[in-house]
């Protein structure tokens, strides 16, 4: 027994500190208003936006409409500051608490997506679980949404439709890039 446990031991992985990570937050809105507001606080919060995209039309599902009316935006930021990946499901209730501020009579005006991305993905924290969804703590679970391959960000079979459209991959490929000149300094 004693010799079978060191052999095993002798094979396991090396603990190894995580390179820090870039963080990215999702936005569905019909107020430009209100993204403005969200955008200003999460600076606050996160510090210096280094990506902006452009305001994408939302058209991917109706599941906000009930909430936030028709004709809906998306739009995507990133953060100097890069992060430790063992924050996101502090950031995710961060996140939920300003939608609840931003909120009008009960309902929530905007939607706040953080994530974040590394070298090799795409992952968005998440209060719903799903097979394919790791729980992280505090009620939040992670997904990857996106992979890195061949020089471009791909999609899974679970990834969401929006997530799956080149204007995304190009948001994505463009953060991803920043980031790439980022860890070349740490």
């Amino acid at each position: 027994m004693p010799y079978q446990w060191q052999k095993q031991a002798y094979f396991m992985g090396t603990l190894k500190k995580h390179l820090p990570v870039k963080l990215v937050i999702g936005f569905i809105f019909k107020d430009t208003k209100v993204y403005a507001k969200a955008k200003s606080v999460l600076k606050i919060r996160f510090g210096l936006i280094d990506f902006e995209s452009q305001i994408l039309d939302f058209v991917h599902t109706d599941y906000y409409e009930k909430e936030f009316g028709k004709k809906l935006k998306r739009g995507f930021v990133s953060f100097q500051k890069l992060i430790s990946p063992d924050e996101l499901s502090a950031i995710k209730i961060t996140t939920n608490k300003i939608e609840v501020r931003l909120s009008h009579q009960k309902l929530r005006r905007i939607n706040i997506d953080p994530g974040y991305l590394d070298l090799s993905k795409l992952v968005l924290a998440t209060t719903k679980d799903y097979k394919h969804r790791i729980y992280l703590s505090q009620g939040i679970w992670a997904e990857v949404t996106l992979f890195y391959q061949g020089n471009t960000f791909r999609p899974w079979e679970w990834t969401y439709p929006d997530y799956q459209t080149e204007a995304y991959t190009n948001i994505f490929n463009s953060i991803r890039k920043i980031y790439v000149e980022q860890v070349k300094k740490t």
